[in-house]
């Protein structure tokens, strides 16, 4: 009951934080309206808040590209409904943070994809065996970003079959934990210095880039560590993750030489198979537990390389 009470305030106290922007701007050229289904449509980063249960609302971040927001729009909608990124911010992090680690408003901008940030729990996402009070608290991080989803691809904003969902550390692991409990909402996933640390039976393969440092002594490349504070167990090698999602697919080793991350970055990949997927692996020599110069501009072109195929 004790941590019950303990998770009641604190979402309490998140709800009381939250705050929408009221963005959007006036209505655009080419028919697009200020707002769609209460969602901005003007270019640049919005602040929102979403309802996701009985406790109040959740925050993320709205990054739209001027590619959509001064693009062709029709009834009320983008004629061609852009690709989504949601990307992840590590444990003890915020949606902040992850915008500002990742750079992907900057590639938005370029390559005309909407990007979402969204907030986790007390800066921690239940990513199943870790982290921190998300777990503990037994907060459903899987339903929240199935309705950001949801919300942004039934308003019209977004394509449904180019859904791509990457994260940093804890986020990466909640990567992970979405494509394992949801995969027919993302077309791929990027991992990057995170672990699969959770049950995992996905109903159909999921595309999949994982990128990791040997030096990484938060999620030791080799595993090891502790999966939490309050769980000693170690987490597990990198190539676990690897080895998983491309036996899903029916895959190969990934052996096939792709573009890089650096001098020391080398990536590797699967190619891809009948239904489409593949599995890339970028090992970085010396890499410690931070996101890697380059990794956006790399999961940003594997993303492209791989929409969900109906």
């Amino acid at each position: 009951m004790r941590r019950i009470l303990l998770v009641a305030v604190a979402i309490s106290l998140l709800v009381a934080g939250c705050s929408d922007d009221g963005g959007g701007g006036d209505p655009g050229k080419g028919g697009r309206p200020a707002k769609v289904d209460g969602i901005p449509t003007g270019a640049g980063t919005h602040k929102q808040k979403l309802k996701v249960d009985a406790f109040g609302h959740r925050e993320y971040l709205l990054h739209v590209p001027p590619k959509v927001a001064d693009g062709a729009w029709r009834d009320g909608r983008p004629a061609e409904p852009p690709p989504l990124v949601l990307a992840l911010h590590g444990g003890l992090a915020d949606m902040n943070r992850a915008e500002e680690r990742t750079g992907f408003s900057g590639l938005s901008d370029e390559h005309g994809f909407l990007v979402a940030y969204p907030n986790g729990f007390m800066t921690t996402w239940n990513a199943g065996d870790c982290c921190g009070a998300a777990k503990i608290g037994g907060i459903d991080d899987v339903e929240f970003l199935s309705e950001l989803i949801g919300k942004l691809t039934e308003a019209g904003l977004a394509d449904p079959d180019r859904v791509y969902v990457t994260g940093f550390s804890n986020g990466a692991g909640m990567a992970y934990k979405f494509a394992c409990r949801e995969p027919g909402k993302v077309a791929a996933i990027g991992a990057v210095e995170g672990a699969l640390v959770t049950d995992c039976e996905p109903s159909e393969p999921v595309s999949a880039m994982i990128v990791h440092g040997t030096e990484d002594a938060n999620v030791p490349f080799d595993g090891g560590g502790d999966r939490d504070f309050n769980d000693k167990r170690p987490f597990p090698p990198v190539s676990r993750a690897v080895d998983f999602w491309r036996k899903r697919a029916g895959l190969p080793e990934p052996k096939e030489k792709v573009p890089g991350l650096g001098e020391n970055g080398t990536c590797t990949s699967t190619g891809k198979g009948p239904d489409g997927v593949a599995v890339t692996f970028c090992k970085i020599v010396g890499g410690t537990h931070e996101w890697p110069s380059g990794a956006s501009e790399r999961l940003w072109e594997f993303f492209a390389d791989h929409p969900r195929k109906g």
